[in-house]
């Protein structure tokens, strides 16, 4: 048992009302109702005093016991657990060496448009982590924990996996700038290229490593001790603004754009030449109205440092990219002493923090420095200071601390998708913890990592996917707060409140939108590789027990339409079958179950099953549902079938009564059953089948083995005692019959089925000569109505073999439909006739006219009347049958129509009896008796 499963087993509980013991089904939900006495016990007293025994077994709290203190004593606070380390993310280079270009290139007041809209869209994002993060205890992992225990494991492993990439390449950025900016001020020029560089690199990174390994509490230290650092280093900035006298300010050599000259001034197409030699300078003013009015407004050029013009989308694309760090705190949440506190309270904190330092260093660099100045010297703030020095550490405190944000929060990432084995083996090395909780093996993962992007180098080509897919995880924070907050769950109640469907929405279109922003190509390739994991996923990962919000989603959505399906506006143009096929032994019937399922045409599918068990006294009690421990192995069969079907299993002391339950309460709503489906009832009992079939497909992922569920329906000793019944119990012929006119009393469409036990549909459908579908819509107790004036019952009859052949599996069989006529009738008119219907039912068949003097006269005979089915002459059902055997040689499938019950009980043995001789030696028959209008000509 993993760390992440051990708090969701509980010691059981009871519920009690009124001194009476209720015990709830097993499950494996989490802990129980229990929880909720403050710790008492199964010796626990009732109101009355006495003793309160505990046996349920269900468990009705999921999640953290109660009376478990959800502090970590030694976990980190807000402050340094979750604010610092999100504001030092947020801040980045662009504090430091972008805020002069932005300014410049934007004025003033874009600037803080932008920024204002860049916080908007990031605020939607912590609004949505704010309220899963308090919904809950929260474990290790940060966002991939939240978005996959709320949208189940295939996406949240997709984000979690490129999270982790992520987080792995952009530390690697921050370790290049770091160095890189360490090597230009400090270092001789041979010493800043190639392998040296690589080096200096990869020290760096050793640091980060060892910092990282000695734990959690250094690092809370070390965010603090930065954060600190930067504020004094950004101090030092405005008191130079306030306190500095104007001056002019060196330009960098490295704009070559500024000290280009013309060759001839009076004729600007001779060209320019790289002038050096002389030093250019621009105006520092200090602090003053007049430069922040030349600042105010937007004035766009192009950037020295790669020569492309600038706009209002690459200056946001910009800004945008340099506070993107929000999910630093989340990433630390399995180190925290309350995450579901500490991260809302210190992101928000750190959001608002963050945008006023922004502003305000906004408002300084427009209103200290001239618009020549800050077009041309990027790093300005650092050229105005009283001392270089306090801005150069500012940038090694951002970038190192970020690197070290990102090391932590890839280690934290991996470890949680090692424990959660979704990538299977692959990932189990980086599920090892030291005692203290400290995740070695996936720090070290990870940090080998980031030397590999460091010698692949081009940190510039990367920067760009790795903002795409931090967008994406921001964006599955809001999809999974979206579906949650759809849903209605009562169980989704975030202490966090100001939060809301649109917000999320929003937050999904803006993050969408600033993936296409930065690069429409690569966020198309970020999503395809998001699409293909969740894919590898849905095939290959272990089915999560953190409940699935598809099906939350499903059940929302469902029963909102199933209010809106009214039952009063059928009509039957949208007819379709909806079916409760009755099922006594699986074992023998998992070809029918398969039959049955293409029979349905994307309508309603049950599969009922009655248990006969004795009734009970008024004395006796009901203690549990024995129906609750077999109802799995009748869902892990109809899986292993795969077939679209639900389920429904009742007790009753009759079969009868069993039926007539399932046949009124299948169903819900509009989605009722209109057709009833059961097996023959044969003298003997059928053989099992079960282990010789090869309909039972073979699942990836499933709670119940599939030699488990054939060994439980095909071993009594396996049923639980429970359901043990007298097996040679079985319906004797009148209640087979009663249940038939049970279920056409109840206005239902009956089908028998015979000779399907060893029906293998895939062997037939690839046999070339068993490709028939025949269809005899004969009513056998009126053999003189040989037109096409059929009642609904044969038109029933054509219509389900009709559904039958347009099933993607039996569309390569041809429907034949027969018509018995006398010889003295005109049989080609007949054939016109029947050819006509077919085309104006739109129906795709084969028309045969077979003559049947032979048959009817067996009926005529001697019979002048037939009341009864029971009273049909055996000759005539016998002749029925030769007739139709002669023509089923190369049949795969025979419908045929099904006299009605005798009205006498006492005929059922007769009349029974005469449909074994009608359905003698045919392929799999289904004998079809329809009440329904099933069959529209109009549009």
């Amino acid at each position: 048992m993993n760390q992440s499963d051990s708090h969701q087993i509980f010691n059981g509980g009871v519920s009690t009302y009124g001194g009476i013991e209720i015990e709830t089904p097993s499950t494996s939900a989490g802990p129980t109702a229990s929880a909720l006495s403050n710790g008492l016990g199964a010796d626990a007293s009732n109101a009355n005093g006495g003793p309160t025994k505990v046996v349920s077994h269900s468990p009705l709290i999921v999640g953290s016991p109660m009376n478990r203190d959800l502090r970590r004593p030694s976990g980190l606070s807000t402050l340094s657990g979750v604010f610092a380390p999100v504001a030092l993310s947020m801040f980045s280079v662009l504090l430091f060496l972008r805020m002069g270009f932005v300014v410049g290139q934007l004025g003033f007041l874009m600037t803080v448009v932008e920024l204002l809209l860049a916080y908007f869209i990031i605020l939607l994002t912590v609004l949505s982590l704010c309220a899963i993060s308090s919904n809950g205890a929260i474990e290790g992992g940060g966002v991939y924990y939240m978005i996959s225990r709320s949208l189940g494991p295939e996406f949240g492993g997709s984000i979690g996996l490129l999270f982790f990439i992520a987080n792995v390449f952009s530390c690697a950025l921050y370790v290049s700038g770091f160095t890189e900016a360490f090597l230009s001020n400090f270092a001789a020029d041979q010493l800043t290229e190639g392998a040296w560089k690589f080096i200096y690199c990869v020290c760096v990174s050793i640091v980060l490593l060892i910092l990282v390994l000695l734990g959690s509490g250094l690092f809370a230290k070390t965010a603090l001790i930065t954060f600190i650092v930067i504020g004094i280093c950004f101090g030092s900035f405005v008191f130079t603004v306030l306190l500095r006298s104007p001056m002019p300010v060196p330009i960098p050599s490295a704009n070559t754009d500024a000290y280009q000259i013309p060759v001839n001034e009076s004729d600007p197409s001779a060209g320019t030449y790289l002038n050096t030699s002389e030093t250019r300078y621009a105006a520092y003013t200090g602090f003053r109205l007049a430069t922040i009015q030349e600042n105010f407004f937007a004035n766009y050029t192009h950037d020295y440092t790669t020569g492309k013009p600038t706009d209002f989308a690459l200056m946001f694309a910009i800004i945008f990219s340099g506070v993107t760090g929000l999910m630093a705190g989340a990433n630390m949440s399995g180190e925290l002493a309350r995450p579901s506190v500490s991260i809302p309270r210190g992101t928000l904190n750190a959001v608002f923090t963050t945008l006023g330092i922004y502003i305000i260093a906004a408002f300084l660099v427009a209103a200290s420095c001239s618009r020549e100045l800050l077009h041309n010297d990027y790093g300005v703030m650092m050229d105005v200071n009283f001392s270089r020095l306090f801005i150069l550490v500012g940038i090694f405190a951002t970038t190192f601390f970020s690197s070290m944000s990102n090391l932590i929060g890839a280690s934290r990432v991996l470890n949680r998708l090692a424990h959660d084995k979704l990538f299977g083996m692959l990932l189990s090395p980086a599920s090892y913890e030291v005692a203290s909780g400290n995740p070695v093996a996936s720090v070290i993962i990870s940090w080998v990592c980031v030397v590999l992007v460091l010698m692949i180098g081009a940190m510039n080509k990367i920067a760009k996917i790795t903002s795409i897919f931090f967008l994406l995880s921001y964006m599955g924070v809001n999809i999974a707060t979206l579906a949650l907050e759809l849903t209605s769950a009562p169980n989704f109640r975030p202490t966090f409140k100001y939060f809301s469907w649109y917000t999320c929405a929003v937050g999904i279109i803006s993050t969408v939108t600033m993936m296409l922003v930065i690069d429409a190509a690569m966020s198309a390739i970020a999503i395809v590789i998001l699409m293909v994991l969740i894919m590898f996923l849905h095939y290959q990962a272990p089915p999560g027990s953190w409940g699935s919000i598809s099906q939350a989603l499903i059940y929302h959505q469902v029963r909102k339409y199933l209010l809106l399906l009214d039952v009063r506006k059928e009509h039957v143009k949208y007819w379709r079958p909806q079916v409760l096929l009755l099922v006594s032994r699986p074992a023998s019937c998992c070809p029918l179950i398969d039959f049955a399922n293409d029979l349905k045409k994307s309508g309603l599918y049950v599969i009922g099953h009655v248990h006969r068990e004795g009734t009970l006294s008024n004395s006796d009690e009901i203690t549990s549902d024995p129906l609750q421990k077999v109802y799995p192995f009748w869902l892990s069969l109809v899986d292993y079938l795969k077939v679209k079907a639900f389920v429904e299993l009742t007790i009753s002391p009759t079969v009868r009564h069993g039926v007539q339950q399932l046949i009124r309460l299948s169903g819900l709503g509009a989605m009722k059953p209109n057709t009833v489906v059961l097996g023959f009832h044969e003298l003997h009992r059928s053989e099992t089948t079960l282990n010789e079939t090869k309909l039972l497909k073979d699942l990836k992922y499933s709670k119940i083995g599939r030699n488990d569920v054939v060994e439980y329906f095909t071993n009594s000793d396996y049923v639980p005692n429970e359901l043990h019944g007298n097996p040679s119990e079985r319906l004797n012929d009148e209640e087979y019959v009663s249940v038939l006119k049970d279920t056409l009393h109840l206005n239902k469409n009956l089908c028998v089925a015979r000779h399907f036990t060893f029906f293998d549909k895939d062997m037939v459908l690839k046999n070339l000569n068993k490709r028939y579908i025949d269809v005899w819509p004969v009513d056998l107790m009126k053999p003189d109505q040989t037109g096409l004036g059929w009642d609904n019952s044969c038109l029933f009859l054509l219509q389900l073999a009709c559904i039958l052949s347009m099933s993607s599996r039996w569309k390569s069989a041809t429907l034949r439909v027969f018509i018995c006529v006398n010889s003295l009738q005109d049989m080609h008119r007949r054939e016109r006739q029947l050819k006509e219907m077919l085309n104006n039912l739109r129906i795709k068949g084969k028309s045969i006219v077979v003559p049947w003097d032979h048959v009817v006269c067996h009926f005529t005979d001697g019979h002048t009347t037939v009341k009864d089915s029971a009273d049909l002459p055996r000759p005539y059902i016998s002749a029925m049958n030769e007739m139709v055997r002669r023509h089923c040689a190369d049949t795969a499938i025979c419908f045929m129509n099904l006299p009605l019950p005798p009205q006498d009980i006492a005929s059922s043995v007769t009349y029974l009896d005469l449909m074994r001789s009608l359905t003698a030696d045919l392929p799999p028959t289904l004998l079809v008796h329809g009440l329904s209008s099933v069959i529209s000509t109009a549009l």
